[in-house]
């Protein structure tokens, strides 16, 4: 039944799932003489007492067939719950003796799929769960092109994240050892395709004005171990990977501003726009066709651009980016305007007119961008070591508060502390590690305080 199903022409164009298939061992096998092999196995990682739970919590309306569960997915009102029964086979004795069963198959079909696996950590949200998975497939489905279209070069630029090592299963959200400089390819690739994911999740609902924002020790010019050469791997991944879409994008570095002794740019940009003309971007030709390398302003907007990713826009002592990137982005009308890591706060400028002329209307337009994704680690007040935490964002998910945590073996490890719908504010982040209860009245305090400037 399974190959008869399987040989149909959408199963073989558009790909297929096999939801709890195969259950043995001489099942998977079957499958693979028939050379039908699935790209990825996903096994969801839950305690066999949340399975029971929500196994013996289940039940059935007679007159729907609908299933319902009286905690997690209670009925609709009183009269559907009347008549509400349990199933025959989710008694806590049966689910347990069914655990069992699934537990040998899953070891015996294991071996088969081993180099295949990835497990998810299922007892989550469902819409974090799907996140996962949702990234896993399209890592594969990257793969796969890559073998059947021999292996052009641009591909090779994209994150490989998914592709290696048992210790990023654990990740879960947060790789270990971020204080390790300079960061190992895993780990970049890591939050390339982490970035990447969220980034194409927000332009495909439609969303037109975006940040990305990540502070990885490598990303982040407050601290010595800078590398202008992560920042722009990581625009390099976004650019090839919407031009191999078949869209047309504009990478832009803001060029200098000012005049006579305030002429100059940022120190973090300086040489980017030549790094970028000199970098690899494949040998089929996407830079000049698919990316262009531009400057920021509404004379950079033309009609064949698609998308537009500006790379690190800030202000300087006595000159304002913004000007020039609202002229942009209203010449870009509804395409898709993406800022890498923005630094849009105002600076000192000559008599203070930076500061005071305008500053509501520039605040107000900064703001506007709002974020794909965010990451940044957490330490102790003007401190950079211990890492303690960190806060992460995937569109269009909330954001996670995790906490390092080191473990017996001299590893460690990110254990989630809470979410949040809304960025949280550092007595949000507070109150988390300190296990209290939120919405508490305070003045931002505590050890977190140095955030307030930054949240």
């Amino acid at each position: 039944m399974v190959t008869a199903r399987l040989s149909h022409e959408d199963a073989k164009t558009k790909g297929w799932l096999l939801d709890g298939y195969p259950r043995s061992f001489a099942q998977a096998q079957s499958l693979e003489n028939l050379k039908i092999r699935p790209d990825v196995y996903v096994v969801l990682d839950v305690p066999d007492e949340i399975l029971i739970d929500r196994c013996v919590g289940r039940r059935l309306d007679p007159e729907t067939g609908k299933i319902y569960h009286l905690t997690n997915f209670p009925p609709e009102t009183e009269e559907i719950k009347a008549r509400l029964v349990p199933r025959p086979d989710d008694t806590e004795e049966k689910v347990k003796s069914r655990l069992e069963i699934y537990k040998q198959n899953a070891k015996a079909i294991l071996s088969t799929y081993a180099n295949i696996t990835k497990k998810i950590d299922g007892n989550r949200p469902k819409e974090m769960v799907f996140a996962d998975i949702e990234s896993l497939l399209s890592q594969a489905k990257r793969e796969k092109m890559k073998k059947t279209t021999a292996v052009k070069p641009v591909h090779e630029h994209k994150s490989q994240s998914n592709q290696a090592s048992s210790s990023q299963d654990n990740w879960k959200g947060i790789p270990t050892r971020l204080n390790n400089i300079p960061h190992s390819r895993e780990i970049r690739n890591y939050f390339y395709d982490d970035v990447l994911q969220a980034t194409q999740r927000a332009v495909n609902d439609g969303r037109t004005r975006l940040k990305v924002e990540i502070n990885i020790p490598e990303l982040n010019p407050e601290m010595d171990v800078y590398r202008i050469g992560t920042l722009m791997e990581l625009v390099r991944v976004i650019a090839l990977s919407f031009a191999d879409d078949g869209k047309r994008v504009k990478v832009c570095v803001q060029g200098s501003m000012g005049e006579g002794a305030l002429a100059g740019m940022p120190l973090q940009l300086a040489g980017t726009r030549r790094i970028l003309e000199f970098m690899d971007w494949g040998d089929y030709g996407a830079k000049g066709t698919f990316v262009e390398i531009g400057s920021i302003g509404a004379n950079e907007v033309d009609e064949q651009d698609d998308m537009f990713i500006l790379v690190a826009p800030q202000n300087a002592v006595g000159n304002c980016i913004i000007d020039d990137m609202k002229a942009m982005t209203d010449a870009a009308g509804t395409r898709p305007v993406i800022l890498i890591n923005p630094r849009l706060k105002d600076l000192p400028g000559s008599s203070g007119i930076m500061q005071t002329m305008g500053r509501d209307k520039r605040l107000e337009y900064a703001a506007s961008f709002e974020n794909c994704y965010f990451f940044r680690l957490l330490y102790y007040a003007g401190t950079q070591y211990p890492i303690m935490g960190a806060l992460r964002m995937t569109y269009p998910y909330g954001y996670e508060l995790y906490k390092r945590v080191d473990v017996p073996s001299g590893g460690e490890k990110y254990v989630i502390l809470s979410t949040f719908t809304e960025k949280p504010s550092s007595d949000d982040i507070n109150d988390a590690f300190l296990g209290k209860p939120r919405n508490r009245e305070k003045k931002a305090s505590g050890f977190w305080g140095f955030l307030s400037s930054v949240f």
